[in-house]
């Protein structure tokens, strides 16, 4: 009965106009990063660069190599909302993003890791049988139709991804607002509602409007009768949140989704007035089915567990940062942290203290100031570096944390030589001390 609901033939239109809206949002985020300076700062610049633990292989590229990097980026984005080559062009730009994601985390944004997740979906996606320069090419790849899986593979993303953001915020500093009123500080001399945004009633208003439309906005959507104001909202929401927070293609490709939720008939008046409606309803059993349907359920099982694993490790997420990652713990606290660095040479017992501004950028800073991954990562960093010139040294981290502009408190035990703990994959390091 799966089966046939799974592989049941329905009208392509969402899918056709999503890879056409989808590549020219990775062509804009590709060659965004390049001409903002984004690049520049984040790869060139830096002396180093935080990847993922264990990804430490991914590196940037020498010289202006990164330029070209991105550069090929946005012609493979190019190649996806053109359908030109369109399994390598989705295949090479999946590869290339992911690449840049686990090279660096000074910029982690919760769309990043989205745009991973979908390009890597859209590989499997028969995106390019329509509108496609592709079919200009091989008339026989047209086609109408696509199994409806095409369709709830990314509805049941986004409800993993709404769902998740939305539980984050119940805790006591987002639901007080304190939070919120710590992320608007920073806007006040926004034009018109700079003011606006500092009121009390309007953190309240942002705080929990945020937890409903997080919870609500995916079966509202589903809905026929509640559809048209759930877009409306969204528009709302989403064209707010560019505008305040200034978080680049996220909330363009949220609203870009929203065309898997309406008829499909609809879509195809709208941007394919030419084009055939299918609606024979077919169920076309492919021979891969089997492995198909196993593969995107290991996939949903995991990304129904990654944001789960904070509650097996041990002490509060919002302090120790385990498990915070891959979560969608969008924009949930705010942290700053007084932080210093001590090297000791352990066969003589000098030490001395590090300047942070000889390795990092002031983004890698506040980085290595409060995230204790980044700080275990530099630590090692400097013992390497130090290895260099023949010494054996340890790395003492005295760090104070603030969260939520609450008093700041010791975040790292500054008896531990940090230099040489292993990292704790699945379990709390224990050199990241309780918040109490």
């Amino acid at each position: 009965m799966l089966d046939k609901w799974l592989f049941k033939h329905i009208d392509n239109s969402a899918l056709i106009i999503f890879r056409i809206f989808f590549g020219l949002l990775c062509f804009i985020e590709s060659i965004g990063a390049i001409y903002t300076g984004w690049v520049k700062r984040v790869f060139i610049d830096p002396k180093f660069t935080f990847s993922f633990i264990s990804f430490e292989w991914l590196q940037p590229l020498p010289g202006s190599g990164m330029y070209w990097y991105y550069a090929v980026m946005s012609i493979f984005a190019l190649g996806i909302m053109l359908g030109y080559k369109y399994r390598l062009s989705i295949l090479g730009f999946t590869i290339m993003w992911s690449a840049t994601y686990f090279m660096q985390k000074s910029s982690y944004n919760n769309h990043y890791y989205l745009l991973m997740l979908i390009s890597s979906i859209m590989v499997f996606m028969p995106a390019n049988r329509y509108a496609s320069i592709d079919v200009k090419q091989n008339p026989k790849l047209k086609s109408y139709a696509m199994p409806q899986w095409c369709k709830w593979v990314f509805v049941l993303q986004l409800f993993i991804v709404y769902t998740y953001a939305s539980a984050a915020k119940l805790y006591p500093d987002w639901l007080d607002a304190s939070v919120m009123e710590l992320l608007m500080k920073s806007k006040q001399n926004y034009v018109l509602v700079g003011e606006l945004l500092q009121q009390k009633w309007m953190h309240f208003v942002l705080a929990y409007g945020g937890i409903v439309f997080d919870g609500l906005i995916i079966p509202l959507l589903l809905f026929k009768a509640t559809r048209k104001w759930a877009f409306i909202t969204a528009i709302f929401f989403h064209l707010f949140n560019s505008f305040v927070f200034q978080i680049g293609i996220f909330p363009y490709l949220a609203l870009a989704f929203t065309v898997f939720f309406f008829d499909p008939k609809t879509i195809q008046k709208l941007f394919f007035k030419k084009k055939v409606f299918y609606e024979l309803n077919e169920v076309i059993m492919p021979k891969y089915k089997t492995q198909l349907i196993t593969l995107f359920a290991i996939y949903f099982l995991i990304q129904i567990g990654l944001p789960l694993r904070h509650h097996f490790i041990k002490d509060d997420v919002l302090w120790t940062e385990e498990g915070h990652r891959l979560s969608w713990r969008m924009m949930l606290r705010a942290k700053s942290g007084s932080t210093t660095y001590r090297v000791e040479n352990k066969n003589t017992g000098k030490s001395y203290p590090v300047n942070l501004d000889d390795y990092l950028s002031p983004k890698q800073k506040r980085l290595a100031s409060t995230k204790p991954d980044a700080i275990w990562q530099f630590s090692q960093k400097l013992k390497a570096l130090f290895k260099k010139d023949g010494q054996e040294v340890a790395v003492y981290v005295n760090c104070k944390v603030s969260v939520n502009g609450k008093p700041y408190k010791q975040l790292i035990n500054p008896n531990v030589d940090l230099a040489h703990v292993p990292w704790n994959y699945f379990k709390h390091n224990d050199w990241i001390l309780p918040y109490k």
